[in-house]
């Protein structure tokens, strides 16, 4: 089971021929979903060597998947989807509950614990050029991490 689970724990690594820039995915997870529920969220660390953007986002498992963004503004924790997510090079950004995440909308169908989801991340370097990497997420317990996201999904 924990050789299962860690294969299964997302390590995407991928290389763009022209930028040579290098992005590299951790412990990337998906909160389990209810039967019925359309939405979930992903969660995950990633890391480029050079100046990049995530720009995209699909799977699929879902019709629709976004970047989104929570934060607080005059007191009240608002969600927004995000176009463009700027990866300074070396400066590892963290996608996770409360903060930046993926959004899966519109799901074809529930997510169990312990199954894992392909979802692949569109990274643009400074020349324009993208490049996908493939990430594996492992879909983890709805009460995994609910600081702050819980009711807004």
């Amino acid at each position: 089971m924990k050789f299962r689970q860690c294969l299964t724990f997302a390590i995407g690594l991928a290389f763009a021929s022209s930028a040579g820039a290098q992005v590299v995915v951790e412990g990337a997870w998906v909160r389990a979903t209810a039967p019925g529920q359309p939405v979930a969220a992903a969660y995950m660390k990633i890391t480029s060597a050079q100046p990049a953007a995530l720009v995209a986002v699909s799977t699929p498992v879902t019709a629709r998947a976004e970047i989104h963004q929570m934060k607080m503004e005059g007191g009240i924790m608002k969600m927004r989807p995000v176009t463009r997510l700027e990866l300074l090079p070396g400066k590892a950004v963290e996608l996770e509950p409360g903060g930046y995440h993926l959004m899966l909308m519109n799901i074809t169908k529930p997510l169990r614990p312990g199954e894992s989801v392909p979802i692949t991340l569109v990274v643009e370097g400074p020349d324009r050029k993208r490049l996908e990497v493939e990430v594996k997420a492992e879909v983890r317990s709805m009460t995994t991490g609910m600081g702050g996201h819980g009711k807004m999904h």
